[in-house]
Order: structure tokens, then sequence, then C-alpha cells
């Protein structure tokens, strides 16, 4: 069984990959009112659209089975799970605004931006703020207690970002498969690659 940590920090790890990428597939320092952001090849969309599916279940899965945890056993945990989950607000907003943005029209490369900066910064508030209390606070079995759950909620999880569902436990426990399986319906529709 693999740990809850482990498995956060392996997504971690690709969002960051994709993040990267996705730097790396803009062009130099941002102009004012610029249109284009060399998404013409769809090399950047397609990374950005990589990045709004991986992000969108990661976070679904956080909120549903480790922040309430988090919020339980942790020392701080309710101000921790608050401020992750403000951050991860944030995060699913701008995402859904990359989402339905034209990447060939102006606004694209800075909503772009933006997302790396919050993207980055959530990252690291996890693994520096809160993973070294998680792992004082629970045992290995409840970690790969947890992990189990995670990634089984990350088989139904959406693959989008749904910044206007209440990110609570309860709500997400119930509102998230139902989200997930349709967005795996519009996924296969639209051709997208997901799961």
């Amino acid at each position: 069984m693999t740990d809850a940590i482990e498995i956060l920090r392996r997504d971690h790890d690709e969002i960051r990959r994709l993040l990267d990428a996705i730097e790396a597939a803009l062009p130099g320092e941002p102009e004012a009112g610029a249109a284009v952001c060399g998404a013409g090849d769809g090399r950047l969309a397609a990374l950005v659209e990589q990045v709004i599916m991986d992000e969108s279940g990661h976070e679904a899965v956080e909120e549903q089975y480790f922040w309430p945890l988090i919020r339980r056993r942790v020392q701080d945990g309710g101000r921790l799970a608050d401020q992750a989950i403000g951050q991860e607000q944030e995060a699913k907003r701008v995402l859904d605004q990359l989402e339905k943005h034209d990447p060939e029209r102006a606004g694209f490369e800075a909503l772009i931006r933006r997302f790396l900066t919050i993207g980055r910064a959530h990252i690291d508030f996890e693994e520096t703020r809160v993973w070294p209390g998680v792992r004082l606070a629970l045992s290995e079995q409840e970690l790969d207690e947890l992990g189990a759950l995670l990634a089984q909620g990350k088989k139904l999880a959406p693959t989008r970002p749904h910044p206007n569902m209440r990110p609570t436990a309860e709500v997400l426990k119930v509102v998230a498969p139902i989200a997930g399986a349709t967005d795996w319906i519009r996924d296969v529709l639209a051709g997208r690659k997901s799961r």
C-alpha cells in the first residue's frame, strides 16, 4: 500500500513537471496586451489542458479525504486546512478561466502566469507547512488507509475545475463522483484524453 503523503508527492511532482513545461513553452517576458502566447502549435494548450485535469482531480480528493483528517488530527489543522482550501479555490477559479479562454486571445498568458504562481505556492505550502505535522500526527497505518482512500477517490475525481462546488467533504463525497462522471463524458465527446 502507498501512504497518503507519497500519493500526494507523486501528484505534486507531476504538477511541478507540467508547470515547468508550461513555463518553458511561454514566450519571454509578458508583453502588455499580448494576444498570442505561442499557442499556435498546440503544445502549450495541451500542457494547460493536462494540468487542468491533473490539478482538478488532485484537489477534489484532498478536499474529500485529506483536509477533513488534517482538521481533526494535526496541530492547528483547521487553520492549515482553511488556508490550503482557500489556495485551492483560487487555483480552481483560474483554471476554470483558462479552460474557457481561447489560447489565441489576449489574457491567456497572464492567466497561465497567475496559475504558475498560485500552483507553486500551494505545493510549497502543503509540503513545508502541512506534511511535517501530518507525519507527526498519523501512524503509518493511518497514512496507508488515507492513501487507499485518495487512490480510490482519484478514479472518480473530476477532470475539470468546479470552483462553485462547495469544498467540504460531505458535499464532495456525493457530488465529486457525479461531476467526475460528467467530466469523463464531456472528455470523451470532446476527444480529450483523461484517466
